[in-house]
C-alpha cells in the first residue's frame, strides 16, 4: 500500500511552510518584541520556501497530486495569517486585509468552477502581487530600529498599498480568463 504524499523535496518544503503557519499565528499573538522578530523571520523563510519548490519542482520535473493541491493552500494560509494577525493587532487596516482575502477566496472558487474547461495558469502580475505581498507582511512584521521607524512605516505603506493595486488588477485579469476559458468551452459543446 503506498503513501498518500509523495515525500520529494518540493513537498517537504510544502509541508514545512505550512508548518509555519500555526507557528506565526501563535508568534503573532504573542505581546513580545522577541516574538515578533520571530515572526517576521518564520514568515520570510516560509516564503521563500515557496519560491524553492516551485524551482526544484520544475527543474526535475516532479509534480504531485499532494503538491498541487498543498502548495496553494499553504500559500494562502501563510498569507491569511499574516494579514489577519496584522489586523487584529490594528497594525493593518481591516479593509486591506478583506480586499487581499476575498480576493484570493474569489480566484480559487472561479478556479474550482472552470477546471473542468482548463487550468488558467499564474500570470506574471500574480507573481508580482505575490512578491508585493510578501515583502509589504515582512515590513510589518519586522521591528525597525527606532532611528528608521517612520520611514520603515511609510515604506511598509507605500509596498502594500502597491500589493493590494496589483491584487485587485490580477483578480479582475483572473476572472476575465476565466470567463473567457468558460465561454470557449460552452461553444465547443
Amino acid at each position: 500500500m503506498g503513501s498518500a504524499v509523495t515525500w520529494n523535496l518540493p513537498n517537504v518544503l510544502t509541508v514545512a511552510r505550512l508548518v509555519c503557519v500555526p507557528i506565526l499565528a501563535w508568534l503573532l499573538a504573542l505581546d513580545e518584541s522577541w516574538a515578533r522578530d520571530t515572526a517576521a523571520i518564520v514568515f520570510v523563510a516560509a516564503a521563500v520556501t515557496d519560491f524553492f519548490d516551485g524551482a526544484i519542482a520544475r527543474r526535475r520535473g516532479i509534480t504531485s497530486r499532494f503538491g498541487a493541491l498543498a502548495d496553494p493552500i499553504a500559500d494562502k494560509a501563510l498569507i491569511a495569517v499574516a494579514l489577519l494577525g496584522l489586523s487584529i493587532v490594528g497594525e493593518l487596516p481591516w479593509w486591506i486585509t478583506v480586499v487581499i482575502l476575498g480576493r484570493e477566496i474569489g480566484v480559487t472558487i472561479v478556479r474550482f468552477a472552470v477546471v473542468r474547461h482548463g487550468v488558467i495558469p499564474a500570470s506574471r502580475g500574480g507573481k508580482v502581487k505575490t512578491v508585493l505581498q510578501i515583502v509589504a507582511i515582512f515590513l510589518y512584521l519586522a521591528i525597525p530600529p527606532e532611528v528608521v521607524a517612520d520611514a520603515w512605516s511609510a515604506l511598509a505603506a507605500a509596498v502594500m498599498i502597491a500589493a493590494v493595486v496589483m491584487t485587485v488588477i490580477t483578480g479582475i485579469d483572473y476572472l476575465r480568463r476565466a470567463y473567457f476559458i468558460s465561454r470557449s468551452a460552452s461553444h465547443e459543446s
